[in-house]
């Protein structure tokens, strides 16, 4: 459990993205039995929960963040087939070719353009992303832009975060101008009660307009 706590800390110490992706890659291998066996991960259970009430089965979608393919692991299992995996690790897309439930593969970072068309996805979900460090709050933005009219975005959030990192505002600016409208918001949940049971998560649905 040590070994695992220090990673996540090494990893959460990013300074930009390059630091980030490089140290994705390094943690590839492990991350899957840190997070889920060491750590009890279970945000990926619970946006998943989220996700099967308003998205239909035969949905595109892109899991934004995808990391190894825990995420995918569970829409795949909840009956969802076209799903495509976006990261900015390769190391991290790697290990999520092997889980064998995503369509493609796009190694690319939130935060700034995303190569994907205009309505491009049914539905986005991203769940670990938006934390420490990690993907800013405009990454929204692009998020709904590649998202269809009617289309959901998932995404889980740490509370704290909201808060700090700009994400109360964006969130309910983009509500305010007309770009998306909340769908859903669970209550607060442990998503690393075993490893980190200081750390919060909710998990958000917003419906793009």
């Amino acid at each position: 459990m040590q070994e695992s706590h220090k990673r996540v800390q090494w990893v959460y110490e990013s300074t930009d993205d390059k630091e980030l992706e490089d140290r994705y890659d390094q943690w590839a291998a492990d991350y899957d039995n840190d997070l889920a066996a060491e750590f009890a991960w279970n945000a990926p259970q619970n946006a998943t929960a989220v996700f099967v009430k308003h998205v239909d089965k035969a949905a595109h979608v892109l899991d934004a963040g995808a990391g190894t393919g825990l995420v995918g692991e569970c829409l795949a299992e909840a009956g969802y087939k076209d799903l495509v995996a976006m990261d900015l690790s390769q190391g991290m897309l790697d290990e999520a070719k092997s889980k064998n439930v995503y369509n493609d593969f796009h190694q690319m970072a939130l935060g700034g353009s995303l190569d994907f068309a205009t309505d491009e996805f049914d539905a986005v979900i991203s769940v670990g992303v938006f934390t420490q460090g990690h993907a800013p709050a405009n990454s929204f933005d692009e998020l709904a832009r590649i998202t269809k009219p009617g289309g959901l975005i998932v995404f889980s959030l740490r509370t704290d975060v909201y808060e700090s990192a700009g994400f109360n505002q964006q969130q309910s600016g983009m509500e305010a101008s007309g770009a998306w409208q909340l769908a859903e918001m669970t209550d607060e949940f442990q998503p690393m009660a075993k490893g980190e049971p200081e750390v919060w998560h909710r998990i958000w649905a917003y419906r793009v307009n």
